[in-house]
C-alpha cells in the first residue's frame, strides 16, 4: 500500500501537507493542492494505517468486551435474542465513539482474565460478572472497566455500573398481575444471582405487600442443560396447574414456555397467563404476544460506552452507578380474572 511519504513525494510537496488533507485539516493548504492530495487518494486507493496513527498516540483504539456466561444455559450466548441485541448495541456505539471492539465470552472467569490482561485494549466493557470476579478483574488488569447488569454488595468496591430497574420492573410486573386477579403466581428463574435475583426480589415484594406470601414452592428453578430445554419444560409444564400465572425472568424462558404448552394443548392466556422481562424480539414473535417488561438495550450500551470512554481520556464519567428505567410492554399473554 501506498505511503503518506511516496504521495508527497510523487506530487512534490511534503508530508505534512498530505497529511493535513487526509485529516481534514485543509486551512493551510491550497486548494489546488488539497485536489491533487484528494485525486492521488482515490488513484491509489489510499486506506489511512490506524494502527500507526494510535501507536503515535499511545492508544489501541481497542474497547473490550468480555462476557461470563454459562455453557449449560448457553450453547451460544449471541444467539440469545438479548445476548445478541446488547451485544451488537455494544458494538454499535463503541463503533461510533471512534473505537474497534474485541470480544471474548467464557464461563471460566479465569480464561476471562487471562485474555483481556493480553489484550490491548484501552478499556473493557464487563457483562455477567459476580463481585469476587470484579474484584480480581480489577487487581489484574489495569485498565478502566465499566461493569454492566452487575450488583455488587460491597460499598468498599469501586466500580463503574449500567443497568437498569429490575427489581423494580418485575415488582411493577408482579403488581400488574394481581391486578389482574391473580392470586397464584409463581416466578420462574434459572439461578438466585444478580439480575434474576433482583427481579425475584420485586416479585416477593409485590407478593407480600398483597398479602400473598410467597413460597419456595412458589420459586420454580429451571436448570438448562445447553440447547436442550426439554427437561426444563416439562418440569414447569408439571407444575403449571399449581398456577394461574408465571412470571418469568426473561422473554427467552416465558416464549419457550409458551409454546411448549401450546403444543400440549393449553391456551394462553385463559388457562394460564404468562409475561416475561426484556422485551426483546421473542416477545412480539409469540403468538399471543408477550406481555413483559420493557428495557433499552441500546441506550443501556450507549451510556455504558460513553462513561468508558470519558474514562480512557481521563474525565468525569459521571454517576458511577446508573440503573434506566423500565416499564411494563402491555399484550395479549395476561387474561384478567373475575
Amino acid at each position: 500500500m501506498i505511503t503518506i511519504k511516496e504521495m508527497a513525494e510523487m506530487l512534490g510537496t511534503s508530508t505534512t501537507t498530505v497529511s493535513n488533507v487526509i485529516h481534514g485539516k485543509t486551512g493551510e493548504v491550497s486548494p489546488a493542492m488539497v485536489e491533487k492530495v484528494k485525486q492521488l487518494i482515490e488513484e491509489c486507493n489510499y486506506v489511512p494505517n490506524i494502527n500507526a496513527r494510535n501507536l503515535a498516540r499511545n492508544k489501541s483504539g481497542i474497547i473490550g468486551l468480555a462476557m461470563k456466561a454459562s455453557r449449560n444455559k448457553y450453547e451460544n450466548f449471541v444467539k440469545d435474542p438479548f445476548g445478541g441485541e446488547l451485544t451488537g448495541a455494544l458494538e454499535s456505539s463503541v463503533r461510533a465513539m471512534g473505537y474497534f471492539i474485541m470480544l471474548y465470552i467464557s464461563d471460566d472467569m479465569g480464561e476471562i482474565i487471562n485474555s483481556v490482561a493480553s489484550w490491548n485494549a484501552d478499556g473493557l466493557l464487563l457483562l455477567g460478572v459476580k463481585q469476587e470476579d470484579g474484584e480480581l478483574l480489577k487487581e489484574k488488569v489495569k485498565r478502566p472497566m465499566v461493569f454492566i447488569d452487575s450488583y455488587f454488595d460491597s460499598a468498599s468496591f469501586e466500580h463503574v455500573n449500567v443497568g437498569i430497574q429490575d427489581k423494580k420492573g418485575c415488582y411493577e410486573i408482579t403488581r400488574y398481575l394481581i391486578e389482574k386477579g391473580h392470586k397464584k403466581i409463581a416466578y420462574l428463574a434459572d439461578n438466585c444471582e444478580g439480575c434474576d435475583l433482583q427481579r425475584q426480589k420485586g416479585y416477593e415484594e409485590a407478593m407480600k405487600e398483597a398479602g400473598l406470601l410467597p413460597g419456595e414452592e412458589n420459586f420454580l428453578l429451571l436448570e438448562p442443560k445447553g440447547a436442550d430445554l426439554s427437561s426444563l419444560l416439562e418440569y414447569a409444564y408439571s407444575r403449571a396447574k399449581e398456577f394461574t400465572a408465571f412470571v418469568c425472568a426473561s422473554d427467552f424462558y416465558a416464549a419457550h414456555i409458551m409454546n411448549y404448552f401450546m403444543d400440549k394443548g393449553m391456551k394462553i392466556p385463559q388457562d394460564l397467563s404468562i409475561v416475561g422481562f426484556d422485551d426483546n424480539v421473542y416477545s412480539r414473535m409469540v403468538r399471543p404476544a408477550l406481555t413483559t417488561v420493557h428495557q433499552d438495550v441500546a441506550e443501556k450500551s450507549s451510556l455504558a460506552v460513553e462513561k468508558l470512554v470519558h474514562m480512557i481520556r481521563k474525565e468525569d464519567c459521571g454517576e458511577k452507578c446508573q440503573r434506566l428505567p423500565v416499564f411494563i410492554k402491555e399484550r395479549d399473554s395476561v387474561r384478567e380474572l373475575k
